[in-house]
């Protein structure tokens, strides 16, 4: 598959980058980026753009989007116009308004759209996944996740915590992950109750703290927090309690705990999972090691779902979409008393 790469000497874009040059399934048809120099030195020989037009005037297949949030929408909507597949970092876009345009478009030209949910592909929450979906710690009775970490000065530029550019705060950057998590493991999130607030970092219309409790359609609830003040420093965790056990996960450090037993209240067993090979390249390398192996599953993935491959673990465009509707509406829910209420999407399909 033949794949441009917009923003590809970003942070994240460079990864991107790296993913396509290094998968078997993929080639670097483009890149584009802001400046010439900087698009050159990560393009590998592939052609390399400043102007979007002459982008896309190159022979490809699809394009990954890794700009930021403000600049994704007219970036999906031109590569959708194009007859391209797309994968876009989180959040789809900073407003539910901008999500479901991108949504409608996506379903025109009848080509996928993968949101960049790479933690499903984190070992500890992929392995939370399996052990919940497999039925051994009986039958889900509710969820815990969380994600959090020191505020401000965990960016790099300012726009990522300015409403008007990144959608909001603690809901829409490390706690948009932890919504994704939540409804990949409830199936859906239909009912939204929450509380957010702003009383640290005092930046307007960055929440700095929001507390909330998510249902899916059958009820089964999920405990959700998402944090900017959590002094202790970055930490994201999934917890699935069943009937007969609980699965954790966290990261970071990356590690499991399964508790099991075979009845409610019954002996436990427990089973501890950890990963020193991830906790050593991570000090040699940094965090970048880890995420950079997350996305190249998540391409992975994304090929088959250009495909029409079902039961994948990619983010589809209705898993960026919901999590963006959930960032929307705990904000709303703290201002009625009341929860909000979703409609089911379920998984969104190419005709």
């Amino acid at each position: 598959m033949k794949i441009g790469v917009i923003g590809a000497a970003g942070k994240i874009g460079q990864m991107r980058v790296q993913n396509i040059l290094e998968s078997p399934d993929a080639e670097l048809a483009a890149v584009l980026d802001l400046e010439f120099h900087r698009a050159v030195a990560v393009a590998d020989g592939a052609p390399a753009f400043t102007d979007l037009d002459r982008f896309f005037t190159t022979s490809m297949d699809a394009v990954v989007i890794s700009t930021p949030a403000h600049i994704r929408e007219p970036l999906c909507l031109r590569a959708f116009a194009e007859g391209l597949h797309v994968l876009t970092e989180k959040p789809l876009s900073p407003t539910v308004e901008g999500a479901r345009r991108i949504i409608d478009a996506a379903k025109k030209a009848g080509k996928a759209l993968g949101a960049g949910f790479n933690m499903r592909y984190y070992p500890s929450f992929a392995h939370v996944k399996e052990v919940a979906s497999s039925g051994e710690i009986g039958e889900i009775d509710h969820v815990r996740v969380y994600g959090g970490h020191d505020g401000l000065g965990h960016f790099t530029h300012d726009w990522e915590y300015q409403a008007e550019f990144s959608g909001g705060g603690a809901l829409w950057d490390v706690g948009i992950h932890m919504t994704d998590m939540a409804r990949f493991i409830l199936g859906e999130i239909t009912s939204v109750y929450g509380v957010a607030t702003n009383t640290v970092w005092n930046v307007p219309g960055s929440e700095d703290n929001a507390v909330a409790i998510f249902k899916n359609p059958d009820g089964i609830p999920a405990i959700y927090q998402a944090c900017w003040n959590d002094w202790k420093g970055y930490q994201s965790v999934i917890e699935v309690y069943g009937s007969r056990g609980v699965v954790r996960g966290a990261y970071a450090p990356m590690q499991n705990l399964v508790i099991t037993m075979d009845k409610p209240g019954g002996a436990p067993k427990r089973v501890r999972k950890f990963y020193p090979e991830i906790m050593v390249r991570e000090k040699l390398k940094s965090w970048k090691s880890t995420a950079i192996l997350s996305f190249g599953d998540e391409l992975a993935d994304f090929i088959r779902l250009t495909r029409g491959e079902t039961g994948l673990n990619c983010a589809d465009g209705h898993a960026g979409l919901r999590a963006v509707e959930i960032a929307a509406a705990v904000p709303e829910s703290t201002h009625s008393g009341q929860p909000v209420e979703l409609d089911n999407l379920g998984d969104m399909t190419i005709r």
